[in-house]
């Protein structure tokens, strides 16, 4: 089973998350911010991976802290669910258009971490959710998953729907990564190993 439940618990959140990468069970996402609650509603849907995501955080000064250590989470989970990575695809890349939005996420289970950026949206906030920290939140995934993830956003002008569009590209592209290799059996790397 490709699957990781993780506690984490500092003096400024508490989260429980869990992911399936074969099952697509639908549990509570609760970050503390509604438009975060979305865009990883948005990736349960569009990866077909399973997500729970309940974070009790200090909100009150803002979502800083609560979008970190979940991707913190996020990013471990993927690891452990991802195992040994044989006879996975390891590679995943997708365009997802949103409106007049589009957007494009490629991304390499390479066991080592690099992290590409570009989405130039102007908008400060969503909500209760300063959109600088979605940046944070995908670096944090990428350095806790050890994997190489490329963003970036090709057009666009209104927040909600460029973010959206990320969101949808990094599921698909995940999705593609981590399906049975049509060509691999083993471990996919001449190395012998994705560590």
């Amino acid at each position: 089973m490709r699957t990781a439940t993780l506690s984490r618990q500092t003096k400024e959140t508490r989260i429980d998350l869990t992911l399936d990468l074969d099952n697509p069970v639908e549990g509570s996402i609760e970050t503390g911010s509604g438009f975060l609650d979305h865009m990883l509603d948005l990736f349960r849907a569009h990866s077909g991976a399973g997500l729970s995501v309940v974070c009790k955080g200090d909100t009150h000064i803002d979502m800083h802290h609560s979008a970190e250590d979940i991707a913190i989470c996020f990013g471990e989970a993927l690891r452990q669910a991802v195992g040994d990575k044989k006879g996975i695809e390891r590679y995943g890349f997708y365009y997802v258009t949103m409106d007049e939005a589009l957007a494009r996420c490629c991304l390499d289970l390479s066991g080592r971490m690099s992290f590409q950026w570009n989405v130039p949206v102007t908008s400060a906030r969503i909500g209760n959710l300063d959109t600088e920290l979605i940046e944070h939140f995908f670096h944090s995934v990428a350095e806790n998953a050890r994997i190489n993830l490329h963003v970036d956003l090709l057009r666009g002008s209104n927040a909600h729907h460029c973010y959206e569009g990320v969101f949808k590209a990094f599921a698909r592209a995940l999705s593609m990564a981590v399906s049975p290799s049509r060509r691999v059996l083993g471990v996919p790397s001449s190395k012998g190993t994705l560590t």
